[in-house]
């Protein structure tokens, strides 16, 4: 694949999925690919992308049911085994010889923790910076440890945080409500709910739809990975940013994540949910060091070995 006009988009498959794929940056840098969330496109990036450009190859893409990617109509379609899939999908069409550094935010973290999570997922992803997107089994096991220690508060202020979730879970009842109020006033209920200055949201012509058809997302994987968590580890290296103002995804609820990543890193900013438009080069300088540090310690572990 190679380096593409901004906003152009070239298609990539996964089975009959098509995903619109976008290229920026510097064509002989380390591959950087990013996942947006719900209910964002791949513009969620455009503030963030800048500052990676100089020193990598930043590869974004809407995900299924989202901005020009096609949208499938079945709950089952959006189950996250799926959506890693796309990811991979992504990965080999556009660094088949080399292992990714990926960084994803909400939905599309949540994503990229079930592909690392993965049986050779190190191969094709050498790092995985997770920003407002938990593990869902990851979360469950979390939230029965802490209730079994009756333990209450951190599940509860998780529970509070996502009691929208549950509203997600009825067919038909949040449709309404976001195609004529959410879409059309979304800068503004960004700035109430997550403080945004409504000048940095620039809502894409597909929000309404990415909204009711991301609640497919919800439907396909909460009750199931909260319900019935599964063991998920994996040896990809993690960084964790933590954003200290999430009123969605409460810091508190990554409390045992060394024990399914132990490669972990974790930092810390004053942001609210959706960092990557408040805080864009934040996100942007954390994930460089630590594409960075990783490329120092591989160095020095060849350096170590021959010697």
């Amino acid at each position: 694949m190679s380096a593409h006009i901004p906003g152009t988009a070239v298609r990539i498959s996964n089975g009959p999925v098509e995903l619109a794929v976008f290229e920026q940056g510097n064509p002989a840098g380390d591959t950087i690919v990013l996942v947006h969330g719900w209910p964002d496109t791949h513009e969620l990036w455009q503030r963030v992308v800048p500052f990676l450009a100089e020193r990598f190859r930043v590869i974004s893409y809407d995900s299924r049911g989202a901005g020009d990617s096609t949208v499938p109509t079945r709950v089952a379609d959006y189950r996250l085994p799926e959506l890693a899939g796309d990811l991979f999908a992504v990965i080999d069409a556009v660094s088949p010889g080399k292992p990714v550094h990926v960084l994803a935010h909400d939905w599309g973290s949540v994503e990229a923790w079930e592909a690392v999570c993965e049986q050779g997922a190190a191969e094709r992803i050498a790092s995985f910076t997770s920003v407002s997107g938990p593990n869902l089994d990851h979360l469950g096991k979390w939230m029965r440890r802490r209730i079994s220690d009756r333990s209450f508060g951190g599940p509860l202020a998780q529970a509070v945080a996502s009691a929208y979730t549950v509203l997600f879970q009825i067919p038909g009842l949040a449709t309404l409500p976001l195609r004529l109020w959410f879409s059309r006033h979304w800068p503004a209920f960004l700035k109430f709910f997550d403080g945004l200055d409504p000048a940095l949201v620039q809502p894409g012509p597909t929000l309404a739809d990415d909204m009711v058809n991301g609640l497919k997302l919800y439907r396909a994987n909460i009750r199931t990975c909260l319900g019935r968590p599964r063991d998920r580890y994996t040896d990809v290296p993690v960084q964790l940013i933590l954003n200290a103002r999430d009123k969605a995804v409460r810091p508190v609820g990554y409390e045992d994540t060394e024990k399914w990543a132990p490669d972990l890193r974790r930092r810390h900013i004053d942001a609210g949910h959706w960092s990557p438009i408040s805080h864009a080069e934040d996100i942007a300088q954390l994930t460089a060091e630590f594409v960075l540090d990783l490329d120092e310690r591989a160095f020095r572990d060849v350096e170590e070995r021959g010697a």
